[in-house]
């Protein structure tokens, strides 16, 4: 016994300045804080990710943008500093929800979902395109942690004490229309059952709730038919302009490309509005990086934000600035 405290010792003894070393990393890395770390991003082709019909063969290419993070300690958000070149530190808003992984790949599909419908709805309606709502349903996507409900992130409304809603708005009425501390009976379906929940209004400042968000999912029937094939991490709301161009382009004989490699960003609704998004300097970034011709930026912020970019860093891509899907495919004629 007394030989093996003397050999451990004189391994510490020996070792010491590794071992300081090694529990040092070990504290930064464990050690949580309010950031993550944002990374250079990168492009992702559409093409591949949706299938029409008897689509359109095009040269040129469009391209959607991401951006990287990276979950924050001590360890990565000192780095941050002398790196701050290629990553930034960014506070994170402290959000009381309490999920599961289940919960956020619900959500993350969603989002998903509705982000590919309003870009291929606003492309058909571009070209005179037949569309047709299936079904509307509503959802409950997130719950807050101190929600006063068996509500679960999922669930299908269908009625709220025995009154059936068909829209977001439906059911916000049927909220509004209860006092604080009214317990509801909450009719839903999750997994192809039905189950009866229940919820409890809370007042603030005039406004009702029940802990929970809402929101609404539309299916369409599109003619010509029309399927994504995106990963979860891959789509989502702020490649909604790139997809549309995308679609619209599968859809007519001429290629809007001209041949050129186009990224961009910006989310896109049903009515072919574009919208602002985060992360424009990292995107624009990647898109140089990915030997992209073009750059779409959302007016206004993100357009602004993507002109000091390129100067900043002598990058080579002509930017283009987009209010909506009409403005885009203007501009695009131009090249």
């Amino acid at each position: 016994m007394g030989d093996r405290v003397h050999k451990i010792k004189k391994f510490i003894k020996e070792n010491l300045v590794e071992i300081i070393i090694l529990i040092v990393f070990i504290v930064l890395v464990k050690i949580p804080v309010n950031y993550y770390i944002i990374t250079g991003g990168g492009t992702i082709k559409t093409n591949p990710r949706v299938i029409i019909d008897n689509e359109y063969k095009n040269k040129g290419t469009f391209n959607m943008c991401y951006v990287s993070e990276i979950n924050g300690n001590l360890l990565t958000y000192l780095l941050s500093f002398p790196l701050r070149y290629d990553r930034e530190s960014t506070s994170l808003s402290k959000a009381s929800y309490n999920e599961t992984v289940e919960d956020i790949e619900f959500r993350n599909e969603l989002w998903l979902n509705s982000a590919n419908n309003d870009a291929a709805v606003a492309a058909y309606n571009a070209l005179n395109k037949d569309v047709k709502v299936k079904s509307k349903k509503i959802y409950i996507f997130a719950k807050l942690s101190e929600a006063k409900s068996d509500l679960k992130v999922g669930d299908e409304l269908i009625s709220i004490d025995g009154i059936e809603g068909k829209t977001l708005d439906d059911f916000r009425k049927i909220i509004n229309s209860k006092n604080d501390g009214d317990k509801i009976n909450i009719k839903v379906k999750h997994d192809g059952k039905e189950y009866q929940r229940y919820a409890t209004i809370t007042d603030e400042k005039g406004k009702k709730y029940i802990g929970v968000e809402l929101m609404e999912s539309v299916s369409y029937e599109f003619d010509p038919k029309i399927k994504f094939n995106f990963k979860s991490n891959e789509g989502g709301p702020s490649g909604g302009l790139m997809l549309s161009l995308e679609i619209y382009n599968e859809l007519t004989k001429q290629d809007i490309t001209h041949g050129l490699n186009i990224a961009g960003t910006g989310t896109i609704d049903s009515d072919g509005n574009v919208g602002e998004i985060d992360g424009v300097k990292y995107k624009i970034r990647g898109a140089e990086h990915d030997h992209m011709d073009v750059f779409l930026a959302p007016s206004g912020r993100n357009y602004r934000e993507a002109l000091k970019t390129k100067k900043e860093y002598n990058l080579k891509i002509k930017v283009i600035e987009v209010k909506n899907l009409n403005d885009a495919l203007e501009k695009l004629k131009e090249l």
